[in-house]
């Protein structure tokens, strides 16, 4: 195997995403999805002079001069067309959400006043222009962008491509995804293995880590069978847009798929990266397929997913991929070796920094470290001595 660098793996990957095309979905069904396109107000926000507490309308000029007292004339409702105050001495009662009644400028809510037989008594000395007044376009001008392009959708997002009456959106088309374990060892999780036999666990922990992205995937179990695995894949292929292996790519004789993705001209972008866990890791393309075939052990297969796959993923669909997050070594700790290592730690928050302790499980195969974990901190293969106090890059799964 020719190792390359953990830079060398990300450069190569990052510069091998997709796109995977727009489509035009229902708005109720956009929750989560990238937006694929800016959304501009189709008016001004709000789109007249809002009443903003239910009270009376008044001029400011009858209260200026002293009058305190105010016969109703009116009432101005929300969703009625506007009213005038004919008589600038009298009142319009107004409700929340309604317009402004014509010739008056300011709102003095019921709390404020005592009505009785139709005058409105005001118990205040003072009001200001527009008061309790939500102005025209005050938010947001006509044609004014709304939400930018390659935004996540969320309920608040929802909420405005509704006001502005986008009843189907443009969003980022989802990939088609396969998660494929292989291996004669694994068995169903509803099944009781034999002493030599474990359980499949890989492909629902790689599922539930692309659920947190809002994706779905296939799951499929392919046995360690070149021919078998040649007819599968090749089908596979053809059916998916990305394929996720879990084992299969490591030295042993019967890890048959790096030979198998050659002979189903898949181009080999790399196969091995100088770090641990998760070292046997092959990544190659055919046509706008691509492939990540990470290493069976399943702290291997986990980081390897938040390493590479999720960044190049959020580059794909056009969102922020660059990890800035950093942690504070709690205490030192020692990795001679010329691999960039990935240590488990927990996470603690304190005052807007984040501190983290080492976790040592039992290697890559100790699948329940992970639950007791909070992520990785990423020891660069140019050291073996990290101090307490130093701060490292952290890839977080929690």
């Amino acid at each position: 195997m020719n190792f390359i660098s953990v830079k060398e793996a990300t450069s190569i990957i990052l510069n091998n995403t997709e796109i995977f095309g727009v489509e035009t979905i229902p708005l109720t069904n956009t929750l989560s999805r990238v937006l694929k396109e800016s959304v501009f107000a189709d008016r001004d926000f709000p789109p007249f002079d809002r009443v903003s507490m239910d009270g009376i309308a008044i001029s400011k000029a009858s209260f200026d001069k002293g009058i305190r007292s105010f016969k109703i004339e009116d009432i101005q409702a929300a969703g009625k067309a506007q009213i005038n105050l004919n008589n600038p001495d009298y009142c319009i009662e107004a409700m929340t959400g309604a317009i402004l009644p014509l010739n008056t400028d300011a709102v003095i809510p019921y709390e404020q006043i005592n009505i009785e037989n139709g005058i409105a008594k005001v118990l205040i000395d003072e009001i200001s222009y527009f008061k309790n007044i939500h102005p025209k376009g005050f938010d947001k001008k006509e044609n004014e962008l709304l939400i930018s392009e390659n935004t996540i959708i969320g309920a608040a997002e929802i909420g405005v491509l509704a006001t502005v009456g986008k009843t189907h959106v443009k969003v980022a088309k989802q990939p088609r995804i396969a998660i494929i374990a292989t291996g004669d060892e694994l068995v169903n999780v509803n099944q009781t293995p034999k002493p030599f036999q474990i359980r499949k666990s890989n492909v629902y922990s790689v599922l539930a880590l692309l659920n947190e992205l809002n994706l779905d995937a296939d799951l499929f179990h392919l046995n360690d069978d070149k021919a078998v695995l040649l007819k599968e894949i090749d089908q596979i292929l053809k059916d998916f847009d990305i394929l996720i292996f879990s084992g299969g790519v490591s030295k042993g004789k019967f890890d048959f798929l790096p030979q198998v993705l050659e002979e189903l001209e898949v181009k080999k972008c790399f196969h091995s990266v100088k770090q641990k866990p998760g070292k046997p890791f092959w990544f190659g393309k055919k046509g706008s397929k691509t492939i990540f075939a990470f290493p069976g052990n399943p702290v291997a297969t986990f980081l390897n997913f938040i390493k590479y796959f999720k960044p190049w993923y959020l580059k794909s669909v056009g969102l922020d991929f660059e990890s800035n997050n950093l942690a504070i070594l709690e205490e030192d700790f020692t990795f001679k070796s010329d691999l960039t290592y990935y240590l488990q730690v927990i996470i603690t928050n304190k005052d807007g920094m984040l501190f983290a302790t080492p976790i040592m499980g039992n290697g890559s195969a100790d699948l329940v470290n992970l639950v007791e974990a909070d992520g990785f901190l990423e020891l660069t293969a140019e050291k073996s001595e990290f101090k307490k106090g130093s701060s490292l890059p952290y890839l977080p799964y929690r």
